[in-house]
């Protein structure tokens, strides 16, 4: 029985990509990009371990006591954005060698690198939310238009029932960019304010760790 109803299921799918045409195949790819961006996005988040932070309150303590090789050690094998930041930054005061305003540099360009690692292929989930709506409208434009030329060829023997037809298949495209887009916006905020959060951490992270007074290194 579940059988059957997943080969209905499946057969009015097909029936209904059929109905809208090319631009629902279109819109069926962007469906599995978005998917697979989703996906991607979250299984690298999960990699690197995004929302960690316990981490930062031991550091930050291991730093203000001087011990800063065995803060930097701890975070060597963290995979962490904010970890390699802090690395970065921890280094740089155990080595020293460096005015503040070239550790500064450095900090930064480690955070915009981090950044921007967060942010790879979200612009490809922008696009999908941007392009899925704009393509289900051009589909059901294109569907009016094959409908009222079909009307328009039966002159005086038109049939209703055939531009309601006509007219139901070509809103099937505005409904599948919208049923793409919205899911895809959801994502894509949600996954914008996990990488803000993780911008704050380190903005945080970096402001108490040079702010704090630091013990003599041992």
């Amino acid at each position: 029985m579940d059988l059957a109803k997943l080969s209905a299921a499946t057969q009015a799918a097909l029936e209904f990509v059929r109905a809208g045409g090319p631009v629902m195949l279109v819109l069926c790819a962007l469906s599995l990009l978005a998917l697979t961006l989703v996906l991607f996005k979250l299984l690298q988040f999960a990699r690197l371990r995004v929302g960690a932070r316990a981490f930062i309150a031991p550091t930050l303590a291991a730093c203000a006591a001087g011990r800063l090789d065995e803060a930097r050690g701890a975070l060597a094998p963290a995979p962490q954005p904010i970890a390699a930041v802090l690395a970065v930054a921890i280094d740089g005061l155990t080595h020293g060698g460096r005015t503040p305003q070239q550790l500064r540099e450095e900090v930064l360009r480690e955070a915009a690198a981090q950044q921007q690692r967060l942010n790879a292929h979200l612009r490809g989930l922008d696009a999908v939310v941007t392009l899925a709506p704009l393509l289900g409208l051009l589909g059901t434009v294109l569907g009016m238009i094959e409908a009222f030329r079909t009307l328009e060829q039966a002159g005086g023997q038109a049939n209703p029932a055939l531009l309601a037809g006509g007219i139901w298949e070509a809103l099937l495209t505005t409904a599948a960019g919208l049923a793409i887009a919205i899911p895809a916006a959801a994502a894509l905020h949600w996954l914008e304010a996990i990488i803000e959060r993780a911008r704050h951490d380190t903005e945080d992270a970096l402001t108490r760790l040079f702010t704090m007074p630091v013990a003599d290194a041992h």
